[in-house]
């Protein structure tokens, strides 16, 4: 199928979309001013995937971020790519006073969220907000009503949608080819090369780092008051202050996906457990390495997740089980499809459909889709598009992370009403 062809489906098909925005008052090149919030790891990497795919339409014209190791480094790499200096923030609210920017990105810790996204809306800015949404349910809620009612465009950073192999998964499933489908498989596992050296989300600490070049107080916001802490800082998703951890970091985007490719929104049960079992002291972290949660669905469909880090063997993936096929996405990178063989006795439809091996790069030449979701932001800023992962999909997709969180932090059986958006234990 034509790349082009694909892309026009995989847009109309959104079922969540967002219709573009006004195009706001640009600078004098043309090009939507990005004002960026956040440029530590993830953050200066997908600065990187915003010029990847997206260059000739954006001028980079702020930096904020707490820390300002990160500052200098994220600013020379704007001077590098985008050939302009741009002005450095400590605070994001001087950002967002800047007219010199029309769109926001936040890519911070999660507990952040909440208030630069809607401090940013209340500042006329697009945005694109790294996932989940929020660090609560009741967060992610008030972000999808202030965006729905302010008319910007906000894109959420779950970029499995922009993924071609992705695209290629819903087309099978809704093209029949698999069959009904009331079972998936989701799974992440990780290792580490020595376990002396804790490295689950043990982020390197930069030499130089100190209370005096990093501000901790507008690191910590709204979080819990606490003396300056090094690991907090720099490694965070070990922290429940700050975080979910698998459940907001890595499971989020796989039962996202797994919806998206289906037609699925919310689960109405989730039970979850795990712990501490690989990473324990003397390491302080408080979020589980090992987890597991069941999902049940309305309509007769289940979600099987699970994610450890102390072997990483089968790597991570979702497999789509149909009564007449399955389709298995792989690492990211590699799509499987097998027909049921029903022991040799398959009806002749499905006897005839061949198995399929499809990678991303030599078969779609995409090598990361971050680059490719950033650029359907841009263009539904442009008025060309509509945002695959609008605030409404984000929150969605989040919800199964806060659910697991929940249910494996108070030992009991969560049940999510849908009509109510509310939640209780059972």
């Amino acid at each position: 199928m034509n790349d082009d062809f694909s892309r026009r489906r995989f847009l109309k098909s959104a079922t969540l979309a967002m219709a573009p925005a006004v195009l706001p008052a640009l600078g004098a090149n043309g090009r939507i001013r990005i004002g960026w919030i956040g440029v530590g790891s993830r953050g200066y990497y997908c600065l990187n995937q915003l010029y990847l795919g997206s260059a000739p339409l954006v001028e980079v014209t702020a930096l904020c971020d707490t820390y300002q190791g990160w500052l200098n480094r994220a600013k020379d790499r704007v001077q590098a790519m985008g050939k302009n200096i741009p002005k450095t923030y400590v605070d994001y609210r001087d950002l967002l006073a800047d007219p010199n920017v029309d769109a926001v990105v936040v890519s911070t810790p999660e507990h952040l969220h909440f208030s630069m996204t809607m401090a940013a809306i209340g500042a006329r800015k697009h945005l694109y907000v790294e996932k989940p949404i929020a660090h609560t349910i009741e967060e992610g809620a008030r972000i999808v009503k202030a965006s729905e009612a302010s008319g910007l465009v906000l894109q959420v950073g779950t970029q499995n949608r922009s993924s071609k192999l992705y695209l290629r998964a819903k087309e099978m499933y809704e093209n029949g080819d698999i069959g009904e489908v009331h079972y998936v498989r989701a799974f992440w596992y990780r290792n580490f090369p020595d376990r002396s050296v804790p490295a689950a989300w043990r982020y390197a600490i930069p030499a130089d780092a100190s209370p005096e070049n990093s501000d901790w107080a507008r690191f910590l916001g709204s979080a819990p008051k606490r003396p300056w802490d090094k690991r907090r800082y720099f490694q965070w998703r070990n922290y429940w202050d700050y975080s979910g951890g698998i459940s907001t970091d890595l499971l989020v985007h796989q039962t996202d996906i797994s919806n998206y490719v289906l037609g699925k929104t919310v689960p109405v049960t989730c039970m979850a457990s795990g712990g501490i079992y690989m990473w324990g002291p003397p390491d302080d972290r408080e979020v589980p390495d090992t987890l597991s949660a069941i999902y049940e669905y309305p309509d007769k469909f289940h979600l099987n997740y699970s994610c450890f880090f102390g072997n990483d063997h089968f790597g991570y993936g979702e497999e789509f089980m149909g009564y007449e096929g399955t389709v298995m996405v792989y690492n990211r990178q590699d799509l499987h499809f097998y027909p049921q063989k029903f022991a040799g006795r398959a009806p002749a439809k499905v006897k005839a459909r061949q198995e399929v091996h499809l990678n991303y790069l030599k078969d779609f030449n995409q090598e990361d889709s971050t680059a490719d979701h950033f650029k359907n932001w841009i263009q539904a800023i442009r008025g060309e598009a509509k945002v695959i992962t609008p605030a409404r999909a984000g929150q969605v997709a989040a919800i199964p992370g806060h659910l697991a969180t929940l249910s494996y932090r108070h030992g009991k059986k969560v049940l999510w009403n849908p009509q109510s958006e509310q939640y209780r234990f059972t």
